[in-house]
């Protein structure tokens, strides 16, 4: 049986795809359809405009941003020392934004970010590795919207020591809602990262799916 909504949810699609502000009128029938669109996930409460809606249909136009030599990292080609800084994988989601989303973005770099990794302690004499910690930005939103540009953040990095430590992959909305993966092996920590750039956008509940827990 054909959906009796579905022609009218469409053009709700449309008008707010072709609103500067993401915006629809305020009579019943448009809070309906939109009622039925966010359960679907097709829309998103916007990042940019106060009351305003994003599709998630607009969102896949929009790139990901990770480290530009992450292929050759998981193909063991270089090591993660070499991998483009977190700092300079931001300076990229932010030139990409509109000129007027920028500095907000800008003052979001810290939290982002992060602070600096902690030296692991060492060992006696022995030089002990760094923990790995590289950031990414999907297309999407969480229980709160995203950052500028309709953007959740996240990062894959090691915790604990380097013998019984594991591999974490968070993803985050731009307040505390967040999503985690936690495995034991760096491979499968990359391989769920590339799910992830995969499957945007979409909104954290969905990495459930993907073996994410919501915390």
């Amino acid at each position: 049986m054909s959906d009796p909504n579905a022609e009218f949810d469409h053009a709700v699609l449309d008008k707010i795809d072709q609103s500067a502000i993401g915006a629809v009128p305020t009579t019943p029938a448009y809070q309906d359809a939109l009622r039925r669109l966010y359960a679907a996930q097709q829309v998103y409460t916007s990042a940019d405009h106060k009351g305003g809606h994003v599709t998630a249909r607009s969102l896949i136009q929009l790139p990901s941003f990770h480290a530009n030599n992450l292929e050759a990292f998981i193909a063991g080609e270089i090591s993660d020392d070499l991998l483009e800084s977190s700092a300079s994988i931001y300076d990229r989601y932010v030139h990409s934004l509109p000129l007027d989303l920028r500095a907000k973005a800008d003052k979001l770099r810290l939290m982002v970010i992060g602070k600096a990794v902690h030296h692991r302690a060492k060992a006696g004499h022995a030089t002990v590795h760094d923990p790995m910690h590289t950031l990414f930005l999907v297309p999407g939103t969480g229980p709160h919207p995203g950052l500028p540009g309709n953007y959740l953040h996240g990062s894959i990095f090691h915790v604990g020591d380097e013998v019984t430590g594991s591999w974490a992959v968070h993803v985050h909305d731009s307040d505390d809602g967040a999503s985690l993966f936690n495995t034991p092996k760096l491979p499968e920590a990359l391989a769920k990262l590339q799910e992830v750039l995969a499957s945007a956008p979409f909104h954290l509940n969905e990495l459930e799916g993907l073996g994410f827990k919501l915390t």
